[in-house]
This record gives C-alpha cells, structure tokens and sequence, in this order.
C-alpha cells in the first residue's frame, strides 16, 4: 500500500485539537473525513503531535496509507477541496509519496513550536484567538534570560500537565528563545518531544518574569522542585502553534 506523507496548516480554534473525539469536531476526523469523500477509504492517520484545544499548525505532518497509488498531487488537491466543501480551517500544503518505513509521530526528530503574545493595552482585533493578549508591560531580555533556565536535559515534572501520559518528565529542551518585534513577543521551542502542556506551562511561568513578579532564579527554583504546583500560570492556546517537524 503506498504511504503519503501530509504536511498541514490548520486554525485550531474551532477545534477540540488534533486528535480525534467522540462528539467533538477535531483536525483528524476532518482530513479523514476528507479522504473518505475523496476514495471511499475509511482509515485513520497519524500526526506527528496532539495539539490541544485551541492550538494551531503551520506545519502538522501526517501519514496514510492508501489501497490505489494516487499521484501525490491529486491527494492533496483533493483533500484540500473535500476540506474546503465541509467549511473545515485545514489545508494540506503538501502531499508526498515516502517510504513505508515513514512515521509522523516516531519518525521526527524534532517538534518547533511559536508561542506569540501581544503586549499592548489595547486588546486583540485581527489577532483575536491567535496570541495571547498581555496589556501590562513585559521585559523580554528577561524572560529570555530565565528562559535559558529551562534549556537543557531535566526533569519538567513541574511543566507538565497532570494528564500527562508520557513515561517519563525527563525531556530535553534544545532551544528556548524569547524575542520581541513591536507588540508581539515571540517565544519559540524546540526538542525531540514535548510533554502534555509543557510549552504553555514554559509560557505562561516566562510570563510572571516578563511582569516582574518572578526572577530567572525563581524560575530555577521551580524547576527543581520537580512539582506541578510551583508551575507559574498556563498560557492560554490561541497563542501556540506547531510550526515544523523535522526528520532525517
């Protein structure tokens, strides 16, 4: 059976996230939905990473396998207007022919999350369920020098949802970068996986610094406490985005 890979771009605010729920509208059912109007094929893909509720992608990758060899093209022009028909806020920005061996989620060696706050007293128009709206003043030289806290191999029991379902909290951190660029603040993330919530919680505590309500060393402290309760507040999801996978 041939295997596709899917790269996809989806606004997820109308969306219970990724993952497919009973009763609830998720990126999933969508696009397989999508392949079920497109080949008459019931079957279910795999992506590289459940976003929650909320959250968005500019670059979600998926895979299928298919009974007949389709052109590639074909698949993603088709599927973008089964979406299109069902009003669905997904596109497939590519669609590619891999190898068997190719997985979405097993496969990637790297996740690259953005996180965008804006930081200005007035509110979110254009924006609006896309970033973080922060009115009072942040500092973003200080939380990217607390963000340099949590950039390594640790232990993030205290970034971790308590739904989590990963083995372990044990993650490395390859890159936590804050950076500002008029109102917005962008704060991006890289490493192999994330824990459930992990980049909202990094968030929403670099965002007690940027206030001044935290210091980078209490940002260490939490750290080490290696305790969900000494996590700062979790950003909301509008912000977050899913912007690339990498694989070998």
């Amino acid at each position: 059976m041939p295997r596709y890979r899917l790269d996809i771009e989806y606004d997820g605010s109308a969306f219970s996230g990724w993952q497919r729920q009973a009763g609830q509208a998720s990126v999933q059912e969508s696009i397989e939905t999508a392949i079920l109007g497109f080949c008459g094929e019931e079957i279910r893909i795999r992506g590289a990473g459940r976003t929650d509720a909320g959250v968005h992608a500019r670059g979600q990758v998926a895979h299928l396998d298919l009974s007949r060899d389709w052109p590639a093209d074909k698949v993603q022009g088709a599927l973008n207007a089964h979406l299109a028909r069902a009003g669905a806020a997904v596109a497939i920005l590519a669609a590619t022919k891999v190898e068997e061996t190719f997985d979405a989620r097993f496969s990637a060696t790297a996740r690259h999350y953005l996180y965008l706050i804006l930081n200005r007293r007035a509110p979110a128009t254009l924006e609006k369920d896309r970033v973080w709206h922060v009115p009072r003043p942040l500092d973003p030289e200080a939380m990217h020098q607390a963000a340099q806290e949590l950039v390594g191999h640790h232990d993030f029991t205290t970034f971790r949802s308590v739904q989590c379902q990963s083995k372990s909290p044990v993650k490395t951190l390859d890159l936590l970068d804050v950076s500002r660029d008029g109102d917005i603040i962008a704060i991006r993330a890289s490493a192999r996986s994330f824990l459930h919530n992990q980049v909202r919680s990094l968030v929403g505590t670099l965002e007690r610094v940027g206030a001044g309500a935290w210091t980078p060393q209490d940002v260490a402290v939490a750290l080490e406490a290696r305790d969900r309760s000494a996590c700062g507040p979790v950003a909301p999801p509008g912000g977050l985005y899913l912007v690339a996978v990498d694989y070998r």
